[in-house]
């Protein structure tokens, strides 16, 4: 990547009090983020759900994981007694370290309890470096020596980032002490003349760079791109799911589409990108973007999701999207927003933007209940049976219940969750040689510099995603040209966008990037009027899963049908919905959409499925308005049928015939 393209930013060399408070902070690139420290959300839908998060999430996690066991294993390895005590699986340690992660991004009121749970962990951790609960100790297998399933490096990279969050948000610690003794660890095992090795769960790679970002320590970069470098090259064993399951079937630079295990992969491709960037490896980030390219096109739901098989969790191929089988895992959502993210960083291609947004309101968004008490950990499109309520006080073993859990034998969406909503505001904006780039729109208060050293400021007011008036005010500015940029979302196509500057001038803008370039003074405001109306949304023809339905997007919202508000005894499969008029607004943010309902179906109905078209009539049908409610906040009203894809009036239907066929008799042979 050439200088003129990739803009470079000073790495903080082994003073870790002053480096910006972001998750991800990269030296070279097109933008530089804006962190905690500069952007606070104050309103709206994300103002309320971090809210939620740091009152509830926080200590409900917490909770949990020390009525499993998981906080107890550091206690028990620290007094030997761990061969017998240890509870939860192989990677439970992960989800204290996420569960740190958060806690720091929140900010001071967490500290407390940071020191605490530090207190617990320090004393687990060998002289070496190495900490990790289920391996290493008398009466336990050796240390690396499950590879493929024993996620010992991958809980050391969710070490190392909560010691990185920790160090960012609020300086030096013992939480910093105990993930660089880690990753000194991981660099003396792994590096050149020792294990050959990577773990099945990538991870580790993100870790580390950050890590080096952190300190401006070279090893830890070096030893990043030796695991990404590795990957691909049949390190690991053979399974059952293939090599892909791992992304070791083939190098990461060869590789056309993402593929395997979802959250592995997107995992890797963060990674990849982070090595990239840092090492200006123009070709390593081309093959990431390749992919990711290719990944949205054919392997991605209209929610954002990602992921259509149970039983790997991993992606289907290219345009297997069924909506009633939906893996669409939350920490999959959570690793397509941290490496689009990172593609936005590293390009200033806004494209990279809405996806982020797409995924943060219809999947990260939908995991967590009303409360923060229960969670999705898959996300379907389509539930054809009502839930069962879990219990409050039992952990739930299914995935892809009907209703969301409080806390899982597997819980690392919970706590994904969590980490993403704290440090959500560093995902706002940007800055570059020109001035000041909004990717995501919330009520917020930005305050930077700009490369001149120069202060700007910027209040940012806006309803969104309810309405789509954008108001940025200007506070501070230099008395010099400065640039102004806002994304104008994908979803927009087709509809018009207005411009509006300070002078009152209105100009359509097209989606991408809207750029303002002028003289700012205190009190200018800059809007951006964006169409959130509902409209239809088709799919491809390929997708032969949702052939013959349409979907309802408002805005950045995907809604769905919840027969919940449905007359008694129907449920959303017998709606079908009418294209030839437009879905309108209806009260309390759901959308009304024209259409009709089928009397229902009778449970004890014995006839043939199916039959010829040829003279068949529709079933008796209501014509009625569909109310249609955000995606994101179904199954907050008790067990229900749900829906996004809905049929068509111009669908293909039939009456079920007065008597079924007999039955064919086979032949004997």
């Amino acid at each position: 990547m050439t200088e003129g393209t990739y803009r470079r930013h000073e790495p903080v060399k082994g003073n870790t009090a002053h480096s910006p408070v972001v998750p991800a902070a990269p030296t070279r690139g097109r933008l530089r983020p804006l962190g905690l420290d500069e952007v606070r959300i104050t309103g709206g839908f994300w103002a309320r759900r971090r809210h939620t998060n740091a009152t509830a999430t926080l200590g409900h996690c917490r909770d949990w994981m020390e009525r499993e066991g998981w906080t107890g294993n550091f206690r028990a390895a620290a007094e030997g007694r761990i061969d017998r005590d240890r509870r939860g699986r192989e990677f439970a340690d992960s989800e204290i370290y996420k569960l740190l992660e958060a806690m720091a991004w929140e900010g001071g009121s967490h500290d407390a309890e940071i020191t605490a749970l530090t207190d617990v962990i320090a004393p687990a951790q060998d002289p070496d470096g190495y900490l990790n609960t289920a391996f290493g100790r008398p009466g336990q297998q050796s240390r690396y020596s499950d590879l493929e399933w024993g996620h010992e490096l991958y809980c050391h990279g969710h070490l190392i980032q909560a010691g990185v969050a920790q160090a960012r948000a609020r300086g030096e610690g013992e939480l910093v002490k105990i993930a660089r003794r880690a990753a000194d660890h991981v660099c003396a095992s792994f590096g050149p003349g020792g294990n050959p090795g990577i773990c099945g769960h990538p991870g580790i790679e993100t870790a580390l760079v950050e890590l080096a970002r952190l300190t401006g320590e070279q090893r830890y970069l070096d030893q990043a791109a030796l695991f990404v470098d590795r990957r691909g090259h049949g390190t690991l064993a053979d399974i059952e799911f293939g090599r892909a399951y791992f992304q070791d079937d083939l190098p990461v630079r060869r590789a056309e589409v993402l593929r395997g295990h979802a959250v592995r992969a997107l995992y890797l491709a963060a990674g990849a990108v982070d090595v990239a960037v840092e090492t200006g490896d123009d070709a390593l980030l081309a093959a990431v973007v390749r992919q990711w390219e290719a990944t949205v096109a054919r392997r991605t739901y209209l929610t954002g999701g990602m992921g259509s098989h149970h039983r790997d969790e991993s992606f289907g191929d290219d345009f297997v999207l069924p909506p009633d089988r939906a893996y669409s895992e939350t920490c999959a959502g959570v690793a397509s927003v941290l490496l689009a993210w990172r593609l936005l960083l590293a390009t200033g291609e806004p494209r990279f933007a809405d996806l982020a947004e797409r995924t943060l309101f219809n999947v990260i968004a939908t995991s967590p209940s009303e409360d923060g008490r229960a969670f999705f950990y898959a996300n379907t499109l389509h539930r054809r049976h009502r839930g069962t309520m879990p219990r409050a006080d039992r952990v739930s073993a299914r995935a892809d219940s009907g209703l969301r859990a409080p806390w899982f034998a597997v819980s690392c969406c919970p706590t994904n969750v969590a980490r993403v909503l704290a440090q959500l505001p560093a995902y706002l904006a940007t800055t570059d040689g020109s001035g000041v780039q909004l990717h995501q729109y919330a009520d917020a208060e930005l305050a930077t510099s700009l490369a001149d050293g120069q202060g700007v400021a910027l209040r940012v007011r806006s309803d969104y995603p309810s309405g789509g008036t954008v108001a940025v005010r200007i506070s501070r500015s230099p008395a010099r040209p400065w640039t102004l940029s806002l994304r104008v979302p994908a979803w927009t196509a087709g509809a018009s966008v207005w411009l509006v500057d300070p002078d009152g001038r209105r100009r359509t803008v097209a989606p991408g990037t809207a750029r303002l370039t002028r003289v700012f003074r205190p009190g200018d405001e800059i809007r951006l009027e964006l169409p959130v109306t509902p409209r239809w949304i088709g799919s491809d023809p390929r997708i032969d899963a949702t052939r013959g339905t349409l979907a309802v997007q408002r805005g950045p919202l995907v809604y769905c049908a919840e027969s919940t508000d449905l007359p008694d005894g129907h449920d959303v499969d017998a709606l079908r919905v009418d294209p030839s008029a437009e879905p309108e607004d209806g009260p309390d943010g759901t959308v009304v959409a024209p259409g009709e309902l089928a009397a229902p179906a009778d449970p004890h109905d014995t006839a043939w499925p199916y039959r010829p078209l040829d003279g068949a009539t529709a079933p008796t049908a209501d014509r009625t308005g569909v109310t249609l409610v955000p995606y994101h906040s179904w199954a907050n009203r008790g067990p229900s049928t749900m829906r996004v894809w809905l049929p068509t009036t111009q669908s293909p239907t039939t009456q079920p015939p007065t008597t079924p066929p007999p039955p064919t008799t086979p032949t004997r042979r």
